[in-house]
């Protein structure tokens, strides 16, 4: 069977692709991958997005959107796809059970995976205390102490963002001198909110068995010592890594892996490959 349009992820731009594509009576079929619901399945409440005066719970905007895509008759799968022939129409997409499915136009919407720690309790506490994106949670924080992870322009960003809820940003980077523009550096450093650990990491985070963020262990990377350091806020500004392994040698994509589209477009590289949401360019 040949599908009229494929939907790859479930984020905010997938179920939004698939409402759209099931009212147009093309029969969409969505790939869930393995987290339905994208990022915003793990952030707590969403304040920025329109028509929810008092916020919404990120699972639960995810879960009302999947339900509305469903009421039109969108097709879900909850498998991932790993690969894809470009080459020819319809495209062949294969998934990680092996089953391979046919598609005259496919929309791309993996999004992209906020970089973490890679640490088990920070995992634990994700949403009870730790964050990966400042707009999102910020508001959440007010008149309290935090710590932001990364030396780059996004945690600059995020930092500054911050320091209109937070009475204190402290801002833990793993070298002596910052990877940001000096016009993001500057705004940082002129900030009196906004404090800087150096030469430093986070190795492990507090509060686990109290269900809630109460601190984190830091390790001096110079001296090795390790210390203590309470904070009732962890960011993680890292950086994000967009969803698209498997989309290398198929479709154009930029140097960190984004997916670049025509301008003023979601048109790929290839005629009927459309992407959409933070998987884009």
């Amino acid at each position: 069977m040949v599908h009229n349009v494929i939907i790859i992820g479930s984020g905010a731009a997938g179920y939004t692709a698939a409402i759209y594509a099931a009212r147009a009576e093309l029969q969409p079929l969505l790939f869930e991958g393995s987290q339905p619901g994208g990022q915003l399945t793990i952030t707590t409440d969403v304040e920025n997005f329109p028509g929810f005066e008092h916020g919404i719970m990120g699972p639960q905007l995810m879960q009302d959107m999947r339900k509305q895509a469903l009421r039109f008759e969108t097709k879900m799968i909850q498998q991932t796809i790993v690969d894809i022939d470009t080459s020819k129409r319809p495209f062949v997409l294969k998934t990680d059970t092996g089953e391979s499915y046919e598609s005259k136009t496919v929309i791309v919407a993996t999004g992209a995976t906020a970089k973490l720690l890679g640490l088990e309790s920070e995992m634990k506490l994700m949403g009870k205390g730790v964050s990966a994106c400042a707009t999102c949670d910020g508001f959440f924080f007010k008149g309290l102490e935090i710590v932001i992870v990364g030396g780059g322009d996004t945690a600059m960003e995020e930092a500054t963002f911050l320091t209109k809820f937070a009475s204190k940003v402290t801002v833990i980077h793993r070298r002596d001198s910052l990877r940001a523009s000096k016009i993001m550096q500057q705004k940082a450093f002129e900030n009196p909110k906004i404090e800087f650990i150096w030469d430093t990491e986070v190795i492990d985070v507090h509060g686990v068995d109290q269900d809630k963020l109460t601190g984190i262990r830091l390790k001096n990377l110079k001296t090795g010592e390790e210390s203590d350091f309470a904070c009732e806020g962890l960011f993680i500004a890292i950086g994000h890594k967009p969803n698209t392994e498997f989309l290398k040698g198929k479709l154009e994509l930029d140097d960190v892996g984004y997916i670049i589209t025509k301008k003023s477009s979601m048109a790929t590289s290839v005629d009927g490959i459309y992407a959409c949401g933070d998987a884009q360019d």
